[in-house]
């Protein structure tokens, strides 16, 4: 037996600088079907967040859709959330920028907000999500501030009105955004040089206080724009 063990050499301290469980970077881990990205599920906070904010939006691009359709078929119809000069539903349905793609931009939310909550229910459920899926949900929701923010300008700039109902929908996609793309960095899903770590680690920190600054820059923009016509509504 001594001799087994003479010929097996020392067992010695494992390496901590060694991979482990396939991730390729000491301490890490990937997740176990091996499609390289992060182990474990997503914190039950954005499962939560992604549900509810979905329900919103989804709900508020319905409404938004059956309006449109109603205004379509006869002119003359004021949508319920027609209620002034400044939050003016119908001035921004009929506007160019209402069918971005030739379509109603709602028929994009009713889909895309579906989405959102179907992967929140899989999270709250406890079930892994692929990489691709994350990934998918990152384009997907950048896209959807990219154009919330065009919207917003356009609705500020161009068309010169609000739409509550399109509120709502600023309302879901802003915190999506920043609570998606924090967990994707902090879990690297999105890959990050290693010198961004700490913006990576102070965004996933202060989301909230993002979250909040980004809504804040908003309400900052439309009282600016329609200060004199709001302060009369007092």
């Amino acid at each position: 037996m001594s001799a087994l063990r003479e010929a097996a050499g020392p067992r010695g301290p494992v390496d901590d600088a060694a991979p482990r469980a396939g991730t390729g970077e000491p301490g890490g881990r990937d997740d176990a079907d091996g499609s390289g990205g992060p182990s474990g599920v997503a914190p039950r906070s954005l499962g939560w967040l992604l549900t509810i904010a979905g329900v919103l939006g989804f709900v508020a691009s319905f409404v938004l859709t059956v309006e449109r359709f109603m205004l379509a078929e006869d002119p003359s119809y004021i949508p319920s959330c027609s209620v002034g000069s400044v939050f003016s539903c119908g001035s921004v349905m009929e506007s160019e920028q209402a069918a971005l793609f030739g379509f109603p931009n709602p028929l994009l939310g009713i889909a895309a907000f579906a989405v959102a909550t179907t992967l929140g229910a899989l999270v709250l459920s406890g079930s892994p999500l692929p990489r691709w899926a994350w990934l998918g949900l990152q384009v997907g929701i950048t896209a959807g501030l990219v154009m919330v923010a065009w919207l917003i300008a356009s609705s500020l700039y161009s068309i010169g009105a609000l739409c509550p109902y399109c509120m709502v929908v600023w309302a879901a996609v802003i915190p999506m955004f920043w609570s998606v793309t924090a967990t994707n960095l902090e879990r690297r899903v999105v890959p990050t040089p290693r010198s961004a770590r700490g913006a990576v680690a102070a965004l996933s920190d202060y989301r909230v206080v993002v979250i909040v600054a980004t809504f804040l820059l908003v309400l900052v923009l439309v009282a600016a724009r329609f200060w004199t016509s709001l302060s009369s509504l007092v």
